[in-house]
């Protein structure tokens, strides 16, 4: 097996004010050329937004965006119409194509907003941009597969052969995933919780990407809330 750990101290990291990122990949003002993506996974920021802020219209193309909320509201607009709000529990899909732009803010006045921006590399460019959402009951324990290609079973799907799961595992239990297409690597990130994930023992906000290796294995020492993303290496 040949594994990277992320550790959630070595992340890079962003103070707006009113906006606190870590970074698991280089992006914006932060550049490590041992971190620029893993496989066809690009970006993965850990965000945080204080109440009333946000970011303003900006455009992006040729990229597969997921949005995952972990507290708080995302007030999302863009220039397909759409004018949504999304609360834990959703999971966004933005397909940029040809070029879109949007904002998204703190929906509350007050509350903080934390939530998860992952961005995947395409395998087709230029395609007409698309936007998608849906909620999801992942409160049981066990591996629930949200996002996947197109053409897929799963509820929502972008232009890469690659498949997000949420993961629930209580405390004491165990669990395997394998790789949906040949050839894929795995990226796991611990929203909370402590897991040994082959052998390495993960704790809040870290990660691991498992590439030359068709699956991975899982056992929480408390319980625990991750991200698994099964994406293409190349």
């Amino acid at each position: 097996m040949s594994a990277t750990i992320y550790r959630a101290e070595t992340r890079g990291h962003a103070n707006f004010g009113w906006l606190d990122s870590r970074h698991l990949f280089s992006f914006g003002h932060y550049f490590d050329p041992e971190r620029v993506r893993f496989g066809m996974l690009r970006v993965f920021n850990d965000d945080v937004v204080l109440g009333g802020e946000g970011f303003g219209t900006h455009p992006h193309d040729n990229m597969e965006i997921v949005s995952i909320p972990l507290e708080g509201t995302i007030a999302h607009k863009d220039s397909m119409g759409h004018t949504e709000a999304l609360v834990p529990g959703d999971v966004q899909v933005m397909s940029a194509g040809t070029g879109i732009t949007h904002s998204e803010y703190n929906g509350s006045p007050t509350d903080v907003l934390k939530f998860l921006q992952i961005w995947v590399i395409p395998n087709v460019r230029g395609v007409e941009p698309r936007y998608d959402q849906k909620s999801f009951d992942t409160s049981a324990p066990g591996i629930h597969t949200v996002v996947g290609p197109k053409g897929g079973t799963e509820p929502l799907w972008i232009h890469q052969d690659a498949w997000f799961s949420l993961v629930r595992l209580d405390a004491g239990s165990d669990a395997v995933y394998t790789t949906k297409r040949p050839g894929n690597g795995l990226f796991l990130f611990v929203i909370e919780g402590t897991v040994s994930v082959n052998g390495e023992l993960l704790a809040r906000r870290d990660a691991i990407g498992v590439h030359e290796e068709d699956r991975i294995a899982m056992t929480a020492a408390d319980a625990t809330y991750a991200v698994l993303i099964d994406v293409p290496m190349a």
